[in-house]
């Protein structure tokens, strides 16, 4: 249940505390009230307040004086003072002194319950406002990436040790552990964080363009090269530079990368003259970058270049101890985005979310609670608002206990993987891609070759 807005009058006057009581109690609202400022103190120690209602003239504390008291407690707190004297120097004296409105006696419910409207959007909107500075930092915070769990706290531990040196990293893990969060907080913590931090995934450009991409071009240098342009290593001199998905660059990407490692300089395409950088590279790959050096796919030297320091991310199904913390920070995020107060996720629906594996990792999880958070017709979330996927009995996913049966072919089981993953991440295409290592036009192709579609 979301918690009412909680108000505390402090008033002499019997009648005014009683009225005023009645009518905001009326109107939704928690509401205490005590007749003097010593008591309204201990209130305000003993509890945590969103508004107070305060007369100007009390016996003993006036209402300036217990505003006063009050902001060395709580200077955030809104205050109301109500008074029975209208006039300039009172309205200036209260504000000057940290009020956020004043009411004349006698007022009307409609004027106070707009002032309080008005209070309550406002720390709404200073509430999201600071949630999304949070999140404007989160990407670049050490301290804000979320999980207590022992192997994520190890994780953590060694990112503070490395960041503040100058070591090539390269960070592994499965697809949507968050290894670019890593790469990022790496930089934040390093001297170079007042430098850029640009990140290229290799995966999603072809040789030509990844090294256009890479290492710029001059004008000229092929067709469309109508100006010049300066490539990624030059965006990064004095930063970081994040080379995501390492395990796809072609050969050849590769000796032009061993070679900028090595000699601190390379080429636009097209160009003749050096260009110089100081760059630090943070690599991440979801492959066995080993057994591709085995296979000659990637090459050795560049391996061991990259690869001075190793950063394991490990994959959400490893600790599942964290699902609880990213799900209040996901229903936090998504219901600032879709203007929604979605209070909590109900105890069967977070059994159901700890008990699956989730082959998408923490981006998977992330979309089930953005799905859910839209769909949800109430101000909590339970299994209804889950998509089948996580529906299974205990300990499997939905389409696990299908793949046991011997008697399916290969084609059905990868109908049957695509399905699930499709469900996870809502049919948002790119993000099943993503999930299955595959590219879109290759996962179309499949969901038109198995007749797979929404309906």
């Amino acid at each position: 249940m979301i918690e009412r807005t909680r108000i505390l009058i402090v008033d002499d006057e019997l009648v005014i505390r009683e009225s005023l009581s009645d009518w905001l109690n009326e109107s939704g609202y928690y509401v205490e009230a005590v007749e003097d400022g010593a008591k309204a103190l201990d209130k305000v120690r003993e509890k945590e307040w969103d508004i107070l209602l305060v007369d100007l003239k009390m016996r003993g504390m006036d209402g300036i004086e217990v505003m006063m008291a009050v902001k060395k407690i709580d200077k955030e707190l809104p205050i109301i003072i109500i008074t029975g004297y209208p006039t300039v120097d009172t309205a200036v004296e209260a504000m000057k002194e940290g009020a956020y409105d004043y009411i004349v006696k006698p007022f009307n419910p409609e004027e106070i319950d707009l002032i309080i409207r008005n209070i309550i959007a406002h720390q709404k909107l200073l509430k999201e406002n600071l949630f999304l500075r949070q999140e404007l930092k989160r990407r670049y915070q050490f301290k804000d990436i979320i999980g207590k769990s022992n192997k994520m706290q190890e994780v953590l531990m060694l990112v503070k040790t490395v960041a503040r040196s100058n070591s090539t990293i390269m960070i592994l893990g499965e697809s949507g552990t968050g290894k670019e969060i890593i790469a990022r907080a790496i930089h934040s913590e390093s001297p170079r964080d007042e430098m850029s931090f640009v990140a290229v995934n290799c995966a999603a450009l072809p040789e030509t363009l990844l090294e256009s991409e890479l290492f710029g071009h001059e004008k000229g240098a092929f067709t469309g090269a109508v100006a010049q342009r300066k490539g990624k290593f030059e965006l990064a001199d004095k930063g970081t530079l994040f080379l995501d998905e390492i395990g796809d660059m072609s050969p050849k990407t590769q000796a032009h990368l061993l070679r900028v490692i090595e000699e601190k300089e390379f080429c636009r395409i097209g160009g003749s003259k050096p260009v110089k950088v100081d760059v630090r590279i943070i690599s991440a790959t979801n492959k066995n970058l080993e057994a591709l050096v085995k296979d000659e796919q990637f090459r050795e030297d560049l391996y061991y270049r990259l690869n001075v320091v190793t950063i394991d991310v490990p994959p959400l199904r490893e600790r599942k101890e964290d699902i609880p913390l990213l799900v209040t920070h996901f229903l936090h995020k998504y219901n600032i985005e879709n203007k929604k107060e979605i209070a909590f996720v109900d105890e069967d629906a977070l059994a159901l979310l700890l008990q699956h594996n989730y082959p998408g990792n923490v981006r998977e999880l992330e979309n089930i609670i953005e799905r859910a958070v839209v769909i949800a017709k109430n101000n909590f979330i339970g299994s209804d608002e889950l998509p089948p996927s996580i529906k299974a009995a205990p300990g499997k996913t939905a389409h696990a206990s299908i793949v046991e049966e011997a008697s399916l072919s290969l084609d059905e089981i990868e109908k049957i993987h695509i399905l699930h993953v499709l469900e996870a991440s809502d049919w948002n295409i790119k993000k099943a891609a993503g999930i299955l290592e595959i590219d879109r036009t290759t996962l179309y192709n499949k969901m038109k070759k198995y007749g797979i579609d929404r309906e």
